[in-house]
């Protein structure tokens, strides 16, 4: 499990940012230089979903680095016995004495190039996750929830005032352009995000992919670069359970070992 949670931070911290500065009116939060070595290795509770071990691991993450303190996380923000939202993170910057509010954001995407406008073309596995959505959230929700009543006054009894709170995001994700696609602009967004590519049944069902081995990694798991596993699948073998898999409408990510040794991963997607 210790080996576990370190290849998880190390891929959380390798991630880069889906823009980089400020981009959507929203400014992306750097962490400074992490010591792993200082990093205590956390536990996960079974079934915990991915996004909250990401959290899990940003926290830690705080702990190797001397630049920022942890206020509160996870504050929830009510009217009465109705939750209106969360706050992910308050963090002071120690040498500067001020407050950051930090919205953390570990996403996978891929690149529907029949829609022009970049933002509109990041769609999740499933088509049930757009960005643009994900961005009207963060703006138009956890944004404005501090400056909300219920929000001001839960700051207030923090010590903080939202007219001196800084907000940034630190929204991370994996890009996945078109299969054979040579070319493919996502400009503001950050082209150190796109990491591998998605493709249909009869893509994977051509003559290229039948020499190579093939293994489906856990949701956890889908974080990683590192491709480290002994359970690789033949062809066939991968062709039947993707088949089952697209039947059950779930686009699925694939590890690919090619015969010359070089690994590749990308979605088959069931739409």
């Amino acid at each position: 499990m210790k080996d576990r949670f370190t290849d998880l931070a190390k891929a959380f911290l390798q991630t880069p940012p889906l823009w980089t500065r400020s981009q959507f009116g929203m400014e992306q939060f750097q962490l400074p230089e992490i010591d792993l070595s200082a990093v205590r290795p956390e536990t996960f509770s079974s079934g915990m979903r991915l996004g909250h071990k990401m959290e899990r691991i940003f926290l830690s993450l705080l702990k190797g680095q001397e630049t920022y303190g942890l206020i509160g996380q996870n504050i929830l923000v009510r009217r009465d016995k109705i939750t209106l939202g969360e706050i992910d993170f308050l963090l002071r910057h120690i040498h500067e004495d001020r407050a950051v509010h930090v919205e953390l954001t570990y996403k996978f995407y891929l690149v529907d190039t029949d829609i022009s406008e970049p933002i509109y073309q990041l769609v999740g596995p499933n088509r049930k996750d757009m960005f643009f959505t994900k961005l009207d959230k963060l703006k138009e929700g956890q944004f404005s929830l501090p400056y909300s009543e219920e929000g001001t006054k839960v700051l207030e009894a923090m010590g903080l005032h939202p007219a001196n709170l800084d907000q940034k995001v630190c929204f991370k994700a994996q890009l996945f352009i078109p299969y054979s696609a040579e070319r493919v602009g996502i400009r503001p967004l950050n082209t150190r995000c796109v990491v591998g590519s998605w493709m249909r049944m009869e893509d994977f069902e051509s003559p290229a992919f039948r020499d190579h081995e093939y293994y489906f990694p856990a949701k956890e798991e889908w974080v990683l670069n590192s491709y480290d596993t002994d359970s690789w699948m033949p062809y066939y073998d991968t062709l039947l359970e993707l088949n089952l898999r697209m039947i059950k409408q779930h686009s699925t990510l694939v590890w690919m070992k090619k015969a010359n040794g070089e690994f590749e991963k990308f979605f088959v997607v069931w739409w």
